[in-house]
C-alpha cells in the first residue's frame, strides 16, 4: 500500500490494524517520523483535512511544506500541469497528501509521484482518509462495525466522503444502509452495484422522519452548493435538518456523524452539541487527527513493506 488512492484498498484486518495503532497514537504518539518531510497539496479548500494532516506530521517529529490554495498560489497559475507539479514536489519531500478538483486526479498523480501520495479528496470521487476516521469513530462510539443499521443522508451525488464510507462497509457483515436524499441527489449506481455485490443490504428514502428512530448512525452530509447549478441546490437546500424536535425521535445509544463543515442540516443549540452523547461529529473530527497519524506511520516507517 504505497499510495492511499480509495476506501477499497484497505482490507477489514488492515482497518482494525490502524484502529490498534490509532489508539496507540493518542496514548502517547511517538517521535516516529522525525525529519519527514509532508507537502500539503490543496487545490481545493479544506480546514480539517489539512490541518489534521499537517499536525499529525509535526506530533511525529516531522516537517510540513506546502500550500492552501495550489490553484492560486503555485505554479498552477503560470499553467503547470498537476502531473508536472507531482513530477518536481516528490523529489523534495516523503509523503504528498493531494486535494484536487477533478476526479481520478489521485489515481494519475501517484502513478507520477516518486514518493507515496495521500488522496485528500479527488473532486466528487473519494475521501479515503476521511472513510477511515468515520468507520473508526463508529467502531468506538458504539463497539462494533458489523451488525449495525445507518442512515447516509443529504447529497449523496456529490459527497464523496459518503461514497468512500460504503466501500469500506463493504468489509463487514449484516450492515443495513438507507440512503436518504432528494430525488435530484441520489447515489450513484456504481456505489449500490457494489453494495450488492459484496451482499450488503441497502433501499432508498425520502423521508428521514419514517426511518430516523431504527438507525444506529445517522450520517449526515451538507448540500455541496459548489458543485451544482443554482436550481438543483434550491430543489435541495434545507430538506434534511438534524434540529432539537428530529433529536427527540432519535434512539438513546445511536451517533450523529457529519464529516463537517455543517451548514443548515445541522440546528442544535451548541449546549446540547456539547452534553449530548449522540452528537458525535466533534469527536469524529478530532479522530482524524490520530487516525492520520497512525496512517502516516504506517506509510513512511514501512510497516506496509513488512
Amino acid at each position: 500500500m504505497e499510495h492511499i488512492i480509495e476506501s477499497q484498498q484497505f482490507s477489514r484486518d488492515f482497518l482494525f490494524d490502524l484502529f490498534q495503532k490509532t489508539d496507540e497514537m493518542k496514548k502517547n504518539p511517538p517521535k516516529s517520523l522525525t525529519g519527514k518531510i509532508m507537502c500539503s497539496l490543496f487545490y481545493e479548500p479544506s480546514t480539517r483535512t489539512r490541518l489534521s494532516f499537517e499536525s499529525a506530521i509535526i506530533k511525529l517529529g516531522g516537517f510540513v511544506i506546502g500550500t492552501e490554495n495550489a490553484e492560486e498560489f503555485s505554479s498552477a497559475v503560470k499553467g503547470e500541469s498537476l502531473e508536472d507539479s507531482i513530477r518536481v514536489i516528490s523529489k523534495f519531500v516523503d509523503v504528498i497528501v493531494l486535494r484536487h478538483f477533478n476526479e481520478g486526479s489521485a489515481k494519475i498523480a501517484s502513478e507520477l509521484s516518486n514518493v507515496s501520495l495521500i488522496n485528500a479528496g479527488d473532486g466528487k470521487g473519494q475521501h479515503p482518509t476521511q472513510s477511515l476516521l468515520d468507520i473508526y469513530t463508529i467502531y468506538k462510539e458504539i463497539g462494533r462495525i458489523d451488525n449495525i443499521n445507518i442512515a447516509i443522508v443529504g447529497d449523496l451525488a456529490n459527497g464523496r466522503t459518503a461514497r468512500s464510507l460504503c466501500y469500506l462497509f463493504g468489509k463487514f457483515k449484516n450492515i443495513k444502509i438507507i440512503f436518504v436524499s432528494p430525488e435530484n441527489l441520489k447515489m450513484k449506481d456504481d456505489i449500490k452495484n457494489y453494495l450488492a455485490k459484496k451482499n450488503i443490504k441497502f433501499k432508498e428514502e425520502i423521508d428521514l422522519n419514517k426511518i430516523i428512530g431504527d438507525m444506529d448512525i445517522i450520517y449526515m452530509t451538507r448540500i455541496q452548493k459548489e458543485r451544482m447549478d443554482p436550481e438543483t441546490y434550491e430543489k435541495a437546500n434545507g430538506k434534511y435538518i438534524i434540529n432539537e424536535e428530529k433529536l427527540k425521535l432519535i434512539k438513546e445509544g445511536a451517533r450523529i456523524l457529519h464529516p463537517l463543515p455543517h451548514v443548515e442540516e445541522i440546528d442544535l443549540p451548541i449546549e446540547i452539541e456539547k452534553n449530548d452523547k449522540r452528537i458525535a461529529y466533534f469527536r469524529q473530527a478530532e479522530n482524524g487527527l490520530y487516525i492520520r497519524m497512525a496512517l502516516l506511520d504506517y506509510i513512511l516507517n514501512n510497516d506496509n513493506k513488512n
